[in-house]
């Protein structure tokens, strides 16, 4: 099977690039993945200068367009919030190294029982109309995101501000809580942030035109340290090709999560640099889909399959295995005993499937977006490994659009490979979204065992008892066979010659304050 697999992706590989919600993750271990290494070149070659180099300015591409609404608390689609995450902050914000450091806010303190948070709000913060930045506007959108549900973790959060002193009281402690301050402040009054976003980050919205291009200028107002590139154009290709000529070709600078496949086809006119994509890529299954609602059915899809077969098909051996929805860069989060809970046993799959009742299998249906190569590639794998223990899968690409509304929104699928990040580095960003009736929980999953560790980790009073909660959780996701768990994934990020400054976060980011030329 495995010289059907090459060829399978030899074909398909010549055809994809790296997903904005997938990539892929070199064997060794996280240790530091933020920061961003030379993954090696083709060689050198003179930099010449071009007008975007006389004009400070760089093209950087990206693999889908934004979310309709570009309001940063509404926003769904990890490539929005990537691109987005220069425009907008809170009252903290996330640094390369995962820590969080004061933004919009000067400072802040806690009480000791972790109920009380209070800031100083920073003073000559300006939106990007110009505006200052007020405690009305900082309590707008608290409580905006509070009251809309945008971010659970504020539910029954008060919030009060006198003068530039704001206070935050919590019904209970929760120690969690500043990760989720990073939710952006916007304008109180302003009505129009779907269309013409405003924040207060180091670079403005300038425009956009769906399905082509957004466009970012420096904001020369900003607080802190001013973004060193004047202008940054991002511009879609969602056909890999035309991505592999626009990079070969000089229109494009800067792109990240690109595919092995794709990097080796560039020359010494890129430094490829090599850090982590920082999200869970699996098999996602619909728990409502019958033969699917039967966890020895999906016990018998993770044994079915392979992962190192799919690293070495589709990366050069590499990829980080994951055996439940946390990713490494969680460290004390991270399970690494869950990643070998289901060895690759063609025969224990058989034997699972004849026990629920599947002798012969049953058809399954795998929806891949099309635009996410990664994907792709592991759909093409995944299909073959359990069509080897008699389950009838097509692969189905569709369209980025179409697979948000359709699958992740819609819930119209039976399973789907895409990757998951986390809005914030704590543990329940990633594993809320499985907990009964979440509107974030498009597989259908229950599990009154599962809930009932969510709301011990909520109402934790120690970080250890929270962790253990956490802890907890992932296990029943991987007992459950909630999802057939994939991988971490590498992310190559090819950078024209000259550009330096490129970082990789602990979170699904491309801080673009930071680039630029030698």
């Amino acid at each position: 099977m495995k010289r059907t697999l090459s060829l399978i992706l030899t074909a398909v590989m010549l055809v994809s690039l790296l997903a904005g919600c997938g990539g892929k993750k070199p064997a060794a271990e996280p240790d530091s993945p933020q920061t961003a290494e030379p993954a090696g070149t083709a060689g050198s070659a003179a930099q010449t200068e071009s007008p975007r180099r006389a004009n400070n300015e760089i093209t950087v591409g990206i693999s889908q367009d934004l979310d309709n609404s570009l309001d940063p608390h509404t926003m769904v689609a990890a490539g929005t919030k990537e691109v987005l995450f220069n425009v907008f902050e809170g009252l903290v914000k996330p640094t390369s190294d995962g820590d969080l450091v004061p933004a919009v806010a000067e400072s802040y303190t806690l009480s000791d029982d972790l109920t009380s948070y209070t800031f100083k709000l920073r003073s000559g913060v300006k939106f990007h109309n110009g505006q200052d930045v007020t405690m009305d506007d900082v309590l707008y959108s608290l409580k905006r995101c509070r009251d809309e549900g945008y971010v659970p973790a504020l539910a029954g959060a008060d919030f009060s501000g006198e003068g530039d002193t704001l206070t935050i009281t919590l019904p209970s402690p929760n120690n969690e809580f500043l990760a989720y301050l990073t939710c952006a402040i916007i304008p109180a009054d302003y009505s129009e942030q779907a269309t013409a976003p405003v924040g207060t980050g180091p670079f403005h919205f300038v425009s956009r035109q769906a399905q082509q291009n957004v466009v970012l200028e420096r904001f020369d107002d900003y607080w802190g340290d001013k973004a060193k590139l004047d202008r940054v154009t991002y511009l879609i290709y969602e056909n890999p090709e035309a991505l592999v000529l626009a990079l070969k070709g000089g229109a494009v600078d800067l792109y990240a999560h690109l595919s092995v496949a794709t990097i080796s086809q560039l020359d010494a006119e890129f430094t490829i640099l090599e850090g982590a994509m920082n999200l869970v890529q699996a098999v996602y299954l619909n728990h409502s889909y019958a033969p699917l609602s039967d966890v020895r059915v999906r016990q018998a899809l993770c044994y079915a399959f392979d992962r190192q077969e799919l690293f070495d098909l589709t990366a050069g051996g590499r990829g980080w295995p994951l055996g439940s929805s946390i990713y490494p860069a969680f460290k004390k989060y991270f399970r690494e005993d869950l990643i070998n809970l289901y060895p690759h046993n063609v025969e224990r799959a058989k034997a699972l499937l004849a026990e629920a009742g599947y002798p012969n299998g049953f058809d399954l249906t795998i929806k891949v977006p099309s635009n996410y190569g990664v994907h792709v590639d592991a759909g093409q794998v995944a299909a073959e490994q359990f069509r080897a223990v008699g389950i009838n899968v097509t692969v189905e690409p569709v369209e980025w659009t179409t697979w948000v509304e359709d699958v992740y929104k819609g819930r119209n699928f039976e399973a789907t490979i895409c990757g998951f990040d986390a809005s914030t580095m704590t543990a329940r960003a990633m594993l809320e979204r499985f907990t009964t009736g979440n509107s974030k929980n498009f597989i259908n999953y229950s599990s009154s065992d599962y809930d009932a560790a969510f709301a011990d980790a909520q109402s934790a009073k120690s970080d250890d008892v929270q962790t253990r909660a956490y802890l907890e959780m992932e296990g029943i996701l991987a007992n459950d066979a909630a999802n057939v768990y994939i991988q971490d994934l590498v992310d190559f990020v090819a950078m024209r010659k000259g550009l330096t400054g490129y970082h990789f976060y602990p979170i699904y980011v491309m801080d673009m304050s930071t680039v630029h030329y030698e």
